[in-house]
């Protein structure tokens, strides 16, 4: 099963919400879409299952445009889960279940021994099951969201839409939600788009990020390539890289700002002659030492915080007004003897550098494809 969106445009009556908008979401892929708030992303998923009338372009599942389903049709091909639970709670938990097999056998039929049973699988691979016979009102939130996303199951459809589905409830909670559905998602095999703001859940979800801005996609890719290789500096911003700067590019010749620095760095021959770029480095780009050497930037420790046994270290690069952000394991810090305001070396692969154009960073209709 493949859902796909064909140059789509929305809009909340003279507003345009998203614009001009193509991507094809293939069956076993895990879709995220992130991005600030307002930019889009709800509104594209309600585009998607066909609640908001189209300005523009064309949806379709399976090569079929939807606007030639019947309500039933898209009812049995897209379900939906998203930030409320808009349920009574005078019903049961098994109940609630219950009502996404409608579609299947009609609203004035009584459920067949089939039904029944889906609906028992899904509160079982839930782990929802024990408390299918308590009132929806009086579960907590964790247990809600597990007969919700029964619910979901319970439907059968071929394409699932999260619009930030466990955004209510607390941290561990969520994860553990996030895990039963990633668990579940080895037997489906359909195409799950979900929507966060939390950009680590999206690393560990996705098999495909979409980043979104205004109502435009900037980038779709992997994780690690959306993270390693963002397309512009706007990108880079939305999903968190913290060493981003600023230089000239030169025919392989990487000048940073405000430093002496420069480096040697590979580019498809994209980039004219003198143009100034955006530049990133990963994390497994950069390493520090306690000698200096050629190659070496010399530091300062500005902060370090504890994170587990993941500590985040801020330096501060001599002579300049450029900070740097590493992380390390706790053993590490320990090795190197690193504490505020001590000296330290900096050392950046040139290999893994990745440029890309500079744009003004919020006007996003600068970087249309």
């Amino acid at each position: 099963m493949s859902l796909a969106c064909h140059e789509l445009t929305l809009a909340r009556g003279k507003r345009t919400i998203l614009s001009n908008l193509s991507v094809q979401f293939k069956s076993g892929e895990w879709t995220v879409l992130v991005g600030p708030n307002g930019c889009g992303k709800s509104t594209w998923l309600q585009g998607l299952a066909g609640l908001l009338p189209l300005v523009h372009g064309e949806i379709s599942i399976e090569g079929q445009s939807l606007a030639n389903l019947s309500l039933r049709a898209r009812a049995k091909a897209l379900a939906w889960l998203g930030q409320g639970n808009h349920v009574s709670g005078d019903l049961l938990a098994w109940d609630v279940v219950m009502l996404a097999r409608i579609p299947h056998h009609g609203l004035f039929e009584e459920p067949s021994a089939a039904d029944e049973q889906c609906v028992r699988d899904a509160l079982y691979e839930t782990e929802a099951y024990e408390f299918s016979c308590r009132r929806i009102q009086s579960l907590s939130g964790g247990e809600r969201q597990r007969v919700l996303l029964a619910r979901l199951l319970a439907q059968q459809a071929p394409i699932l839409l999260l619009d930030e589905p466990f955004s209510a409830v607390d941290a561990p909670t969520r994860q553990s939600l996030y895990k039963t559905l990633a668990e579940l998602r080895k037997d489906l095999n359909i195409p799950i788009l979900l929507v966060t703001h939390d950009l680590r859940e999206a690393d560990l979800l996705a098999d495909r990020i979409t980043v979104i801005d205004e109502g435009i996609s900037l980038q779709t890719a992997s994780p690690q390539v959306l993270f390693q290789k963002p397309r512009n500096s706007r990108v880079a911003e939305l999903v968190g890289i913290s060493n981003m700067f600023e230089g000239i590019f030169n025919a392989g010749n990487l000048t940073w700002d405000g430093s002496n620095k420069q480096f040697n760095v590979v580019d498809k021959g994209k980039i004219p002659p003198s143009t100034p770029v955006a530049w990133v480095i990963p994390p497994e780009g950069l390493s520090l030492h306690q000698d200096s050497s050629n190659t070496r930037i010399a530091a300062i420790v500005e902060s370090i915080s504890a994170l587990g046994q993941i500590a985040v270290i801020q330096l501060h690069i001599k002579d300049t007004n450029h900070r740097i952000t590493w992380e390390a394991s706790a053993a590490e810090v320990r090795r190197l003897s690193l504490d505020i305001g001590r000296a330290t070396y900096l050392e950046l692969d040139e290999k893994k550098i990745h440029i890309m154009p500079l744009r003004p960073i919020n006007d996003p209709r600068h970087f249309r494809n």
